[in-house]
């Protein structure tokens, strides 16, 4: 009895230091963070992302596993798109110049995801000198190679300098003179480059969510919300209750109030206020000010440097690493497990929500449409190049005499070929023809390689190239046609 008593007192002991232990992980490493040190280890090949955590990514592309990039909502797999845009809308890439006076602002809008995306900023970059963040600080220093200078504006970096959750109008009139005053413009050799970033929403879990963070005693009463030149007046923007804080109140509370800031919360924080008279809602009918501010957050959108989604992890990585040529360490990962997909909503509260975030659900729509164009223009562009290495492979081997591949002459040279010299052996594309293994199947996805100064350079291996030619016909033009559409 002795004994089993003793094994009863180890065990309990062994489960209470577990829970424990698991308890303070909770407080002492953020859910980013732990997200970061489990999916390190999956950083040397995307492809093997968990699925599980993806919402179903192979399931909704029939079993389509070798692509990270599938559809990532269970959506149609053919995307069909609504809107015209121009190639230069949908061809981002931006000569970022981490090493001279380039800046990324980050446009943080409230519950849109934007805390884990900052700490992907600071933490998970492959940089040449990486943000320096210490425990138990909220802000990481991210200086630019060789220099005491941020290329960083954001939550993480430089803290909310132009006030807690700054819009598009407070941003770009404050951080100018901000980075004036933290690096003197004699310092610099050319005109500082801002390139505006966000990232936005389903408008109605992200309305939810908001609802829920408010019950659980969250303000935003720091927030500034200047506008030329001012803040609002209490009678232009009065406050829905009364206390220190709205905890505890109802949805039906938070979708009863006039002024709630919630309501079409992404279309105003995107626009240019100074158009509609700021938060003087006399200046223009209802309708009037939301189809300006709809039609300025659309255009400011468009022209931001880069925007992502919340629903799209994978394609909001891809389509950051492309547009400014850094790699990050470890993939996104899709977590469908929030707060507000718990919340049970009727259809008609949906519908009420749907109404009173109108602009939002508009700008939402219009900002999916443009985001996937890109992907799929982004993914097209690869193939073409992709396309055109085989093409000049091709012709190099034209050149050196060698028959081309499905050839009675090239099947009788590979049965008659003589021993392999170093000579022969010199080049990485013929090391690759020769059967040597392919080092690019462990980089990182779209077969993308770093530079010694850490920032991506873009090219597939044509080790790659010219072993996926080896299948190719001699007219490439059905397969040309086919590698430009792009199946989702």
């Amino acid at each position: 009895m002795d004994e089993k008593s003793t094994n009863s007192r180890l065990l309990i002991a062994l489960v209470m230091v577990v829970l424990f232990g698991v308890i303070v992980l909770q407080y002492v490493c953020p859910s980013s963070d732990c997200q970061l040190l489990h999916l390190g280890s999956l950083s040397k090949s995307r492809d093997n992302a968990p699925q599980s955590q993806a919402g179903g990514i192979d399931s909704a592309n029939g079993g389509n596993a070798g692509d990270p990039y599938v559809a990532e909502d269970g959506a149609l797999s053919r995307f069909v798109p609504h809107f015209n845009f121009t190639t230069k809308d949908l061809d981002r890439v931006i000569d970022f110049n981490i090493n001279g006076d380039d800046v990324i602002v980050f446009l943080h809008i409230q519950k849109t995801g934007g805390t884990t995306f900052g700490r992907h900023l600071v933490r998970n970059i492959h940089l040449e000198r990486p943000c320096e963040c210490h425990a138990g600080q909220k802000k990481c220093t991210c200086y630019r190679p060789g220099k005491k200078e941020t290329w960083l504006f954001s939550r993480f970096s430089t803290g909310w300098s132009c006030g807690l959750h700054a819009d598009w109008t407070e941003l770009t009139n404050c951080v100018p003179s901000k980075m004036s005053v933290k690096e003197p413009p004699e310092t610099q050799k050319l005109p500082r480059k801002y390139h505006y970033i966000t990232i936005l929403r389903d408008p109605v879990w992200r309305y939810l969510s908001e609802w829920r963070h408010v019950q659980r005693g969250a303000t935003w009463k720091a927030s500034v919300h200047w506008c030329d030149g001012r803040a609002p007046t209490l009678a232009e923007l009065p406050s829905c209750y009364g206390g220190d804080d709205w905890s505890g109140c109802s949805l039906e509370e938070f979708m009863a109030c006039p002024y709630n800031l919630a309501n079409n919360r992404q279309t105003r924080m995107l626009a240019d206020l100074s158009l509609v008279g700021c938060y003087n809602l006399t200046a223009m009918s209802e309708q009037e000010r939301g189809a300006v501010l709809l039609e300025s957050a659309k255009r400011n959108l468009r022209r931001m440097a880069f925007f992502g989604l919340t629903e799209y992890q994978r394609k909001t990585q891809y389509l950051f690493e492309r547009t400014f040529r850094l790699a990050f360490i470890a993939p996104f990962t899709q977590l469908n497990g929030t707060r507000a997909a718990s919340v049970e909503v009727e259809p008609d509260t949906q519908r009420r929500i749907r109404q009173l975030n109108q602009w939002d659900v508009e700008l939402y729509e219009y900002a999916r449409d443009l985001f996937l164009q890109r992907y799929q223009f982004a993914r097209q562009q690869e193939r073409r190049q992709a396309r055109e290495r085989r093409q000049q492979a091709r012709r190099r081997l034209r050149t050196k005499g060698q028959p081309p591949p499905g050839t009675r002459g090239a099947a009788s040279a590979a049965v008659t070929k003589p021993t392999k010299s170093p000579q022969m052996l010199g080049s990485p594309q013929q090391q690759q023809l020769e059967g040597a293994p392919d080092q690019s199947q462990n980089q990182l996805p779209p077969e993308w390689t770093l530079d010694d100064q850490n920032a991506g350079s873009w090219e597939e291996s044509d080790a790659r190239a010219v072993e996926s030619w080896w299948d190719a016909d001699e007219n490439d033009s059905i397969e040309d046609y086919m590698e430009n559409v792009e199946q989702w």
